[in-house]
């Protein structure tokens, strides 16, 4: 197939709270799709462009604990217009697939639930900054807040979002299934605490649906 004949490539992001798995299943995504004959480009939000990991560095940095919360905002949505000018958007052209760990529903859920930033406000950046750019299939990897904070802590030091307080991880899982349940063609909501072999196994049948034959 020649490049000018290539078709627009399908955008896949992967969503959760702390804890839920997200690297170990981003590994096993990949290699499906891979084995499915799809090319896959793997990102992250904030990041994937040098610019975008550099204001990651700062979105992460404990010593900025008393970040406003606009200027938390802010600085996601700066990181996603350079990831989306530089990878995103260029590799879908091209025909490859976009594998990214987070995107704009963590926004909505850690800054729009977590935060309590009005969801309009966002929503309005999200049109600014994207404009008609949505992901073709979002997979929410679910489970216990108390959970996720348990496995997290074992991993490494935890970062400024890691530190908040239960009440707010509440707020983010809440606002997560809120929005798969809203539109549930979009979303794949996966339960996340059983063995990672069944775990892989819901995600694969959710991969089916836009995977061609």
């Amino acid at each position: 197939m020649s490049r000018t004949e290539l078709t627009r490539g399908k955008f896949i992001t992967i969503e959760g709270g702390e804890g839920a798995g997200k690297s170990t299943n981003i590994a096993f995504i990949r290699a499906w799709l891979e084995q499915h004959n799809v090319s896959v480009v793997e990102t992250r939000e904030p990041g994937g462009t040098v610019l975008a990991e550099q204001i990651r560095d700062i979105l992460l940095d404990n010593k900025t604990r008393n970040m406003a919360d606009d200027t938390e905002l802010l600085l996601m949505f700066a990181a996603r217009a350079q990831h989306i000018k530089e990878v995103i958007e260029p590799n879908l052209q091209q025909g490859n697939w976009i594998l990214c760990d987070r995107f704009t529903d963590a926004t909505y859920a850690y800054q729009g639930g977590g935060r309590g930033i009005a969801m309009q406000r966002i929503a309005a950046l999200e049109e600014w900054v994207q404009g008609p750019l949505r992901p073709d299939l979002t997979i929410i990897l679910d489970l216990p807040i108390e959970m996720g904070l348990e496995r997290a802590g074992k991993r490494s030091q935890p970062d400024r979002f890691e530190q908040e307080g239960l009440a707010f991880f509440k707020r983010v899982r809440d606002t997560y299934l809120q929005r798969a349940q809203a539109q549930p063609q979009r979303y794949a909501v996966i339960d996340a605490s059983p063995k990672l072999e069944i775990v892989q196994q819901d995600i694969a049948n959710a991969l089916a649906r836009v995977v061609p034959n």
